[in-house]
């Protein structure tokens, strides 16, 4: 039975990629017709206005409306799943370290070769101002609470709210990922009877984001068919360019982590040849590109560990279980690539406080990221309203999006098995100890 379900799970996530491949596929076509042959038509103006506009922002609408919940409440589950943390001693600590130290490599690497490239410079100014300015509007209270962005000491001062209620209120996400991260921690250290049935409550929150963002992103081949119609229409051509120079740029800095970190980390931390590693993970690997899924990996990735990698099995099941849904290099660095591309196809000159709260957020998300199609799309549109990005440029990145979440997948794992490799060579002492002991 639970075969028969993971199956039709499978055969629904194939349904909803194809369909969003087509609304993608059919608004391009559309828009590139209506900018070749009716440029500055009143009735294409006349759609864009009254139709696919306004069913875009409904779906980015619904979209603001969970983000805060879905953040919230994933944070505070991954902190709080790290339960063996005191049991494991150094090696849980090893691990959080290690995930907040590479995941920061990554998203910096993975914004200096944007800024370095600048794949999204060089699009029609004026059509990018127009989108911008409907776009501020669009995000509202996102964007206006970017504009009086704190600097220096009151912005570090700010990362702590004095009302958690307020701070979501006005979708001040830093604050609210901080209050999290601190609220997990405290869950992580009280063990009592009620603090495990507040966790399970927050845990009950967590499922129903995620299946109510499941329901909204049923709608997203009609929203991206959407933004694309009206992003093809504004700025014609160029957009397949520039679309192209996204992806090479997404691989090139995913590649990076993966042939460039990931072996230094691996010849110098554990001291394990690279080379070696690769070979005995590669059936991880192929898993992982084909099914576009860490969770589904995890089996895979468990018996390389054990046979392949001859890893100590409870360090192993504990970081790679933790691994899987908190230390995701790959979806950090895209989502970072994703935000400073869109910035510069639009024109938006984000300054060093812009870029180190881009970085931030997608170290953050990295560990609360949704496991849902597309559970990247909530965390992306929050961002980009939050530096003063037309959230609807999201609809750009979906139509490529499935043969990247495949290589964001692959690194995702593999650095998975990079951090239990790592962290048994540094903290193997204590895995005999953390081992229950007979009564």
């Amino acid at each position: 039975m639970v075969e028969d379900t993971s199956a039709s799970e499978h055969a629904g996530h194939n349904r909803l990629q194809w369909r969003i491949l087509a609304g993608f596929l059919s608004g391009l076509v559309l828009g590139l017709l209506a900018y070749t042959f009716a440029p500055e038509s009143h009735w294409i103006a006349a759609i864009m206005a009254y139709g696919t506009v306004p069913a875009g922002q409904l779906f980015l609408r619904l979209l603001f409306m969970l983000v805060i919940p879905l953040l919230f409440s994933a944070l505070v589950v991954g902190i709080a799943e790290m339960g063996e943390l005191r049991a494991l001693r150094k090696v849980g600590v090893a691990t959080l370290v290690y995930t907040f130290v590479v995941s920061g490599i990554a998203v910096a690497l993975s914004l200096l070769v944007v800024d370095t490239i600048r794949p999204g410079a060089g699009v029609d100014r004026q059509a990018a101002q127009e989108l911008l300015a409907q776009g501020a509007e669009n995000a509202g209270a996102i964007v206006k609470a970017s504009a009086q962005a704190k600097t220096g000491v009151d912005a570090v001062l700010g990362l702590i709210p004095s009302n958690i209620v307020s701070a979501m209120s006005d979708n001040d996400i830093l604050a609210v990922m901080f209050f999290a991260l601190f609220f997990g921690i405290g869950l992580l250290l009280v063990r009592t009877p009620r603090a495990l049935v507040l966790k399970d409550a927050i845990e009950g929150l967590f499922e129903v984001s995620m299946t109510l963002i499941g329901l909204v992103i049923r709608l997203a081949p009609y929203a991206i068919f959407c933004f694309m119609f009206n992003l093809a229409a504004q700025f014609g051509w160029d957009l397949l360019i520039k679309l192209a120079a996204y992806v090479g740029v997404v691989l090139l800095a995913l590649g990076l982590q993966m042939f460039g970190v990931f072996p230094l980390l691996l010849a110098f931390l554990a001291k394990k040849s690279p080379l070696a590693f690769f070979r005995e993970t590669r059936e991880a690997a192929v898993m992982a590109f084909s099914t576009s899924s860490s969770n589904a990996t995890l089996p895979t990735a468990l018996r390389v560990a054990d046979e392949d990698l001859h890893l100590p099995p409870r360090i192993a099941r504990f970081v790679l279980t933790i691994g899987a849904t908190a230390n995701q290099n790959g979806t950090a660095m895209f989502e970072g690539v994703t935000v400073l591309f869109l910035a510069q196809f639009f024109g938006v000159d984000l300054t060093l406080q812009q870029q180190l709260f881009v970085m931030v957020v997608c170290i953050l998300a990295g560990i609360g990221t949704a496991g849902v199609p597309a559970g990247s799309l909530p965390v992306i549109a929050l961002i980009l309203g939050g530096v003063g990005v037309p959230p609807e440029g999201i609809g750009l990145i979906i139509g490529v999006d499935r043969f990247l979440d495949m290589c964001r997948t692959t690194l995702n794992v593999v650095g998975d098995l990079v951090c239990a490799t790592v962290i048994s060579a540094i903290g193997g002492g204590d895995a005999g100890a953390s081992e229950p002991v007979p009564t």
